[in-house]
């Protein structure tokens, strides 16, 4: 939809590496903020507006930069995210780190913001609560999974594609396409219904719950001669009526379409692969920059929960974690790969422990009732300040 960017943006920050202190030279621009929706986004059914980030749209906020971060503009590019504030709101609310970054960026890392940009940051408070302990070690993770897929490209690159004949399937599958599809939709549609709704829990007892229903499906998994993430499929497909002649065909393809995504990620890797991030690799047996947005990410989950405060800023700072050097010593590569998964898993536990001992100085969830006054509060007069 045709929307005029800069004039509803309320609030709009530097974000990624150069909010966090520890961006290089070749580092590009990166910004984050949020947005009045249009009128007729907000009471029509016609437009929908939930973000915007094509790149292209951002020269709006060009001369809103520093002249370094125009040079860098200039050389590496300039991208991002502009929410609507509803939309932003829902993130927030989830403690999620990209958007908190936003709330709690320095005021230095600011580039807009109007008056209803600051009733927001006024605000940021309410979203402080113990689910950043699933989301930053969420986004952690996601960037292990990234570190150990791309490790085990480059000890041990595949060959060639997969073939039907590696996992014992004919060329031609035994059961129609159609049948084999019908037969996965009703099995994930059974799972669903096995699924837990642990959003009245605090996140103390949902750990220990998760950990039990882990520990009890590894036993299973184990005296059946499965992984734990494949013991609610079988259950499943069996729980369906599924015969095992079919539960075995699903599984062989079900793992030979998993291992020709695996096979097009790398071949996507290998093509597409900044060729720094590679000399890192090659030189550290893993992506240590993956490796250091890991330990920040953790490092801040932990922080919110000891200490209620979001350190979005690494550099030196009062009171602050001052650790921006050591996570660029970490991107290039001052850590193992043992010593970084060693560390992890450490500081995963350690997080664990705090909730489950009653140590976290934050709520355990958000006041949905205030942050949804909030909204519209902000919206209500956006639309009135900016569609008179």
């Amino acid at each position: 939809m045709s929307l005029d960017l800069r004039h509803r943006t309320v609030l709009l920050v530097l974000a990624g590496s150069r909010a966090h202190g520890t961006h290089t030279e070749g580092s590009d621009v990166d910004l984050k903020g949020a947005a009045i929706p249009p009128m007729a986004a907000v009471y029509g059914f016609m437009e929908r507006f939930e973000q915007c980030d094509e790149a292209e749209r951002f020269s709006v906020f060009y001369d809103l930069l520093t002249e370094p971060e125009r040079a860098a503009a200039d050389a590496h590019g300039l991208e991002g995210v502009v929410y609507d504030v509803r939309k932003l709101l829902a993130l927030a609310t989830q403690a999620n780190p990209n958007i908190l970054d936003v709330l709690f960026c320095r005021d230095q890392e600011i580039r807009r913001c109007t008056p209803l940009g600051e009733l927001l940051r006024q605000h940021r408070e309410l979203f402080v609560t113990q689910k950043a302990r699933s989301t930053f070690s969420g986004y952690a993770a996601a960037q292990l999974k990234r570190i150990r897929n791309h490790r085990a490209w480059l000890l041990n690159p595949p060959a060639a594609a997969p073939t039907r004949a590696d996992f014992d399937l004919p060329e031609t599958p035994l059961v129609p396409r159609h049948q084999l599809e019908a037969a996965e939709a009703a099995i994930r549609k059974q799972i669903d219904t096995w699924e837990l709704d642990l959003e009245a829990l605090g996140e103390p007892e949902r750990i220990m719950l998760r950990e039990q229903v882990a520990h009890t499906l590894g036993d299973i998994g184990a005296s059946m001669g499965l992984g734990a993430e494949d013991v609610p499929w079988s259950a499943a497909a069996r729980k369906i009526g599924l015969d095992d002649d079919l539960i075995e065909a699903l599984k062989r393809e079900r793992a030979y379409r998993s291992a020709r995504r695996g096979y097009r990620s790398y071949q996507s890797w290998k093509a597409n692969r900044n060729p720094q991030r590679a000399a890192l690799e090659a030189e550290h047996g893993y992506d240590s920059k993956h490796g250091a947005h890991l330990v920040r990410l953790l490092r801040m989950g932990k922080e919110i929960l000891l200490t209620g405060r979001v350190h979005v800023w690494r550099g030196p700072e009062p009171g602050g974690p001052s650790d921006a050097d050591e996570l660029k010593a970490i991107r290039s590569g001052a850590w193992s790969y043992d010593q970084l998964i060693e560390w992890a898993d450490a500081e995963n536990a350690s997080m664990d422990r705090i909730l489950v001992e009653g140590r976290a100085v934050v709520p355990a969830g958000p006041d949905r009732a205030a942050i949804d006054r909030l909204c519209v509060q902000l919206v209500s007069e956006g639309l009135r300040r900016l569609d008179p």
